[in-house]
C-alpha cells in the first residue's frame, strides 16, 4: 500500500518500466512536487532580500544578520513540520489525503505573501507555506519509496529521477520570481509562486483518483479511545509555543537556535519511540541504528548546503560580479544555477547507479562522498578572500560542487530512509530524514550570522574543514553501518 507497503517484499509493479524504465506513477508524483518546488524556491529566492532590503526598495528593513537567521529558522521549520505530516498520514488520514490538504495550505500561504503587506503577511504566509510544505514533502517521498521493492536496484536511480523532476521547478521558480521582483516588486514574485502552486494542485486533483486505493489507507491507525488524549497533547504543545512567543523566551533573535533545539528534541523522541515500539522487529531496530550516523552526516551536510539561501544569497547580492554583456543579472537567479546542474547530472548519476547495480558503493560511502565534496566547496572560497568582486563563473564552479555533493547524498537519503524504515513507521522514518534537514537548515541560518566579510578565512576554513573531517569518519565506519543494514 502507498504508505505502508513492506518494501522488503517483491514490488507488485516490479515489471512496470513505462516511465524511462521505472513505474509510471513516478512521473505523476514528481510532476506534482515539481510545481510545489517552483513555488517554494521561487518564493525563497527573493525571501531574504524582501526581509533586509530597505522600504524604498520594497523590503521590510530587517537587520541583515537577523534576516539570515530567520530564513534559516523558517527552512528548519519547514522540514520540522514533516513529522506532523508524517504522523497524520501514518495514524489518521493516509499519505494521499495529507498531501492534498498540504498543497491547499501551501497555495494559501503564497496568496497571503502576495496580498498581505508588511510583517503580518510575512508571518501568515511563511507559517502556512512551512506547515504545508512539510506535509507534502514527507508523503510524496514515502509514496515514491513504495514503488520499489527493497532488492529493486532501480530504487536509487528512481529517486534520482524524481529529484531531477523536482529541480525543474526549482530552476524556473527563482527565474520567474526574481525577474518579477526586480521589474514589478516583491509581491508580484510571491503572486507567481501562488499561481505555480495552484497549477500543481490542479494537476494532482485531476489524477488523485487514479492512485490505488492503498494510497488512502492508514498503516498504523490511531484507536478512537486515544484520539482525545492526542488532541490534548497537540493542544498543550500549541499553548506552550504560544506562551514562549508571547513572553519573548523565543524571539526573532534566537528563533534559528530554538528551531535547531526543537529538531534535536523531536529527533530524539522519534528514535526513542521507534526503538521502544513493540511493532518494530529486532532486525528493524538494527536498521534504525544504522540510520543514526547517516542522520548526523545529513545534518552536517545541510548546514552547509542550505547556506545557498543565507550566506550565498547575501554574497551574490554584494560580492558577485553579475554583469552579463552590460546587463546585471538579478541576484535571485543565482538560486537557479544549482537546479540547472541537477537537471543535467541527476540522470547521469541515476544511469551510473543503474549500470553499477550491485557493485555500486553503499549508502554510507555515498553520504561520506557528498559531505566531503560539500566541505571542498566551502574551502574553494578561500582563494577569493580579500579579493574584489567574484567572477560569476567562479561561483558557478563552486555551485557545481554543491550539486555534485547533493546528488551523492540527498536522493540517496530519501531512498535509504524508506529502505531502512520499520513497517509501522514507514512515512515517519522519511520524516526523520527531513528532521536532519531541519536541523541542518536551522544551523545554516546560525552559521551565516557568523560570516564576517572583513575576515572570511576562519569561516571558510572552519566550516569546510569540519565537513571534511566528519566525511572521513563516516567513510571509516561504513563497513559497520553496512553490516547493521543487513
Amino acid at each position: 500500500m502507498s504508505t505502508t507497503l513492506d518494501t522488503r517484499k517483491p514490488a507488485k509493479n516490479a515489471g512496470d518500466t513505462s516511465f524511462f524504465g521505472h513505474p509510471k506513477m513516478l512521473a505523476s508524483l514528481f510532476s506534482v512536487e515539481m510545481w510545489e518546488r517552483f513555488s517554494f524556491y521561487g518564493m525563497q529566492g527573493i525571501l531574504l532580500y524582501y526581509m533586509y532590503f530597505t522600504a524604498d526598495h520594497g523590503g521590510l528593513s530587517i537587520d541583515k544578520s537577523l534576516a539570515a537567521g530567520l530564513v534559516g529558522a523558517y527552512g528548519g521549520g519547514v522540514y520540522l513540520s514533516t513529522i506532523l505530516g508524517a504522523w497524520l498520514a501514518d495514524r489518521l488520514f493516509g499519505s494521499e489525503r495529507v498531501l492534498f490538504g498540504s498543497a491547499i495550505m501551501i497555495m494559501a500561504g503564497h496568496i497571503a505573501l502576495a496580498l498581505l503587506p508588511g510583517i503580518p503577511g510575512l508571518v501568515a504566509g511563511l507559517v502556512l507555506v512551512g506547515i504545508g510544505s512539510g506535509g507534502l514533502k514527507a508523503n510524496a517521498t514515502a509514496l515514491v519509496g513504495t514503488l520499489y521493492g527493497e532488492k529493486d536496484e532501480r530504487r536509487d536511480a528512481g529517486f534520482s529521477i524524481f529529484y531531477m523532476g523536482i529541480n525543474l521547478g526549482a530552476l524556473i521558480g527563482p527565474l520567474v520570481t526574481g525577474w518579477l521582483q526586480e521589474s514589478n516588486g516583491f509581491h508580484w514574485g510571491f503572486g507567481a509562486a501562488a499561481i505555480g502552486m495552484a497549477i500543481g494542485l490542479v494537476i494532482y486533483a485531476l489524477g488523485r483518483n487514479k492512485l490505488p486505493e492503498e494510497a488512502r489507507r492508514v498503516p498504523n491507525p490511531l484507536p478512537s479511545a486515544q484520539r482525545s488524549r492526542y488532541g490534548l497533547i497537540f493542544l498543550g504543545i500549541a499553548v506552550v509555543i504560544a506562551v514562549l512567543l508571547v513572553t519573548g523566551v523565543v524571539n526573532p533573535g534566537n528563533l534559528a537556535r530554538s528551531m535547531a533545539y526543537a529538531a534535536i528534541v523531536a529527533s530524539l523522541i522519534y528514535f526513542t519511540l521507534i526503538f521502544r515500539s513493540k511493532k518494530v522487529k529486532p532486525f528493524e531496530r538494527k536498521r534504525v541504528v544504522a540510520f543514526i550516523p547517516l542522520y548526523i552526516a545529513s545534518a552536517a551536510f545541510w548546514a552547509l548546503f542550505q547556506q545557498q539561501f543565507t550566506f550565498i544569497a547575501v554574497y551574490s547580492e554584494e560580492k558577485l560580479d553579475r554583469n552579463l554583456f552590460g546587463w546585471e543579472m538579478p541576484a535571485a537567479w543565482v538560486q537557479s544555477i544549482n537546479p540547472v546542474f541537477i537537471i543535467v547530472f541527476a540522470g547521469v548519476m541515476a544511469a551510473l547507479w543503474t549500470k553499477l547495480g550491485p557493485k555500486q558503493p553503499g549508502s554510507a560511502i555515498k553520504f561520506a562522498a557528498g559531505l566531503f565534496v560539500m566541505g571542498l566547496a566551502f574551502l574553494a572560497f578561500i582563494p577569493l578572500t580579500g579579493a574584489g568582486k567574484t567572477p560569476l563563473l567562479v561561483l558557478v564552479g563552486i555551485l557545481f560542487l554543491f550539486t555534485l555533493a547533493e546528488l551523492f547524498l540527498s536522493p540517496i537519503g530519501l531512498s535509504v530512509s524508506t529502505k531502512l524504515a520499520p513497517k509501522a513507521f514507514h512515512t515517519q522514518m522519511v520524516a526523520l530524514f527531513f528532521l536532519s534537514v531541519s536541523l541542518g537548515t536551522a544551523l545554516a541560518g546560525i552559521l551565516a550570522g557568523l560570516y564576517n566579510p572583513d575576515n572570511e578565512l576562519p569561516y571558510f576554513l572552519g566550516v569546510g574543514g569540519t565537513a571534511v573531517v566528519i566525511a572521513v569518519a563516516l567513510a571509516a565506519g561504513s563497513p559497520a553501518i553496512k553490516k547493521l543494514m543487513g
